[in-house]
């Protein structure tokens, strides 16, 4: 069995694995199965949580493939803050949400910290005649450095964030340049000390591996000075290019070779950074994340939504997913702002997962964690997934990417590594070929 979907290079096109079935085969014909399920009381429940779409921006980073915007003026992004308003008040009756509280929340963008004080105060007002998540477990929140000032972080604290996200990336100026990045690295250590300062639960960095202009020297600097920062946790992406970013249009345009670093050398430099964290203390959470255990430092977002959450996604484009059903709003501008002027939810696509598929969506995301555990799947589907995967483990084993012990898989560091690449080998087989998830 060829269980690697890549090549060497890091070429145009999505290798991250953010969801099962793929985006691709949703379509409007399934949005009215979306709202049947929020009309319908619910008695056995799954926890729920919230995740809001600030899509704006000071700079476009040219590996971004996200619903981003760099050119709206003030009434515009007051626009945008009433009519989240408006979605959130269209959510409220709906009898599926009815006595539910937010395990989590999440800020993400965009640059949710692009909101001024006073904008973001007056969005909490707007949602807060309708929902509160005091009793959430985490609150998070999404910052480009650039954006903050002590005042802001304290508004950020003030309502309910529990954990302060700050997109670093990289510590080396001229390749946050290269890539389009709005801040520079004076920016990052000023922000998080307000930071620490304000006093977050936990600050969270996020760092990227092989972006352009990277090499060993300057990812090993950037190391040793996330290192020293001493944050609660890092998130540590490997470099893609997704086909709507500018790196990848440019690349298709000028039939130029690509300037990310090939994917062998990404892995390596995330297992070097991996290991400078374990040295300092801390233990892998998963592909991508790093955790102090002595502060409690988690992700009840991530392990909530892999573990076949409920989550209503407010905001443009932005994707939920509830009682098996996954659904995505408008991901334009105007359409997302004129359905709710006209007063409906701005679905746009939707799917309505089999339980064979729901099975495989939290199977290939918890696999992300480096280990799955088959009697959980065993009460909850009633399927082996060992048994019915036989062939897959027995490849993962053979190429020294997993052991098995008991009734549980555990990736070892190599698989680990590569664990996007290694996750559409459990794909339905008219999904395996070739669409990306």
């Amino acid at each position: 069995m060829n269980l690697e979907i890549l090549n060497d290079k890091t070429e145009v096109g999505t290798y991250f694995v953010s969801n099962y079935p793929p985006f691709s085969v949703w379509s409007p014909e399934h949005i009215p199965k979306a709202n049947d399920f929020l009309d319908k009381p619910l008695t056995d429940t799954s926890p729920v949580g919230l995740y809001i779409h600030i899509p704006f921006c000071r700079k476009r980073c040219k590996f971004c493939y996200f619903r981003v915007y760099t050119d709206k003026n003030s009434n515009e992004v007051e626009s945008y803050l009433d009519a989240l308003g408006k979605e959130v008040a269209l959510y409220a009756d709906r009898a599926g949400l009815k006595d539910r509280h937010f395990e989590f929340v999440y800020f993400g963008g965009g640059t949710p910290s692009f909101l001024s004080e006073a904008q973001l105060q007056r969005l909490v007002d707007r949602i807060a005649k309708y929902w509160n998540w005091e009793k959430a477990k985490e609150v998070t929140f999404e910052c480009e450095p650039g954006t903050l000032k002590k005042g802001k972080l304290e508004t950020i604290k003030a309502i309910g964030v529990t954990r302060l996200s700050l997109g670093v990336e990289h510590f080396d100026d001229d390749v946050l340049e290269l890539n389009g990045r709005a801040h520079k690295s004076p920016e990052i250590f000023r922000a998080y000390d307000w930071a620490r300062e304000v006093g977050f639960d936990q600050i969270n960095i996020d760092l990227i591996a092989g972006m352009v202009g990277d090499t060993t020297k300057t990812w090993e600097e950037t190391v040793a000075k996330a290192v020293a920062l001493d944050p609660d946790s890092v998130t540590i992406y490997q470099m893609e290019l997704p086909p709507n970013t500018t790196i990848s249009h440019d690349m298709t345009q000028s039939g130029t070779a690509s300037p990310v670093a090939d994917w062998p050398t990404k892995r390596a430099w995330v297992d070097y950074a991996f290991q400078a964290f374990e040295a300092a203390g801390y233990v892998v959470s998963s592909g991508y994340t790093m955790v102090k255990p002595s502060v409690g430092s988690g992700f009840v977002y991530r392990d909530s939504i892999w573990h076949g959450a409920d989550m209503i996604g407010m905001g443009v484009a932005s994707f939920s997913h509830f009682q098996g059903v996954h659904y995505q709003n408008a991901d334009k501008w105007e359409d997302y702002i004129g359905k709710l002027q006209a007063g409906e939810l701005p679905l746009s696509r939707a799917f309505q997962m089999s339980p064979r598929q729901a099975l495989i969506r939290e199977l290939v995301l918890q696999l992300k964690l480096g280990r799955i555990d088959a009697a959980y799947f065993q009460n909850k589907f009633g399927v082996d997934v060992l048994d019915v995967y036989a062939d897959v483990v027995s490849a993962l084993v053979d190429k020294g990417f997993a052991t098995i012990t008991g009734q549980k898989l555990h990736l070892s560091r190599q698989g680990l590594l590569r664990v996007d690449g290694l996750l559409p080998a459990f794909f339905e087989p008219q999904i395996q070929g070739g669409q990306s998830a």
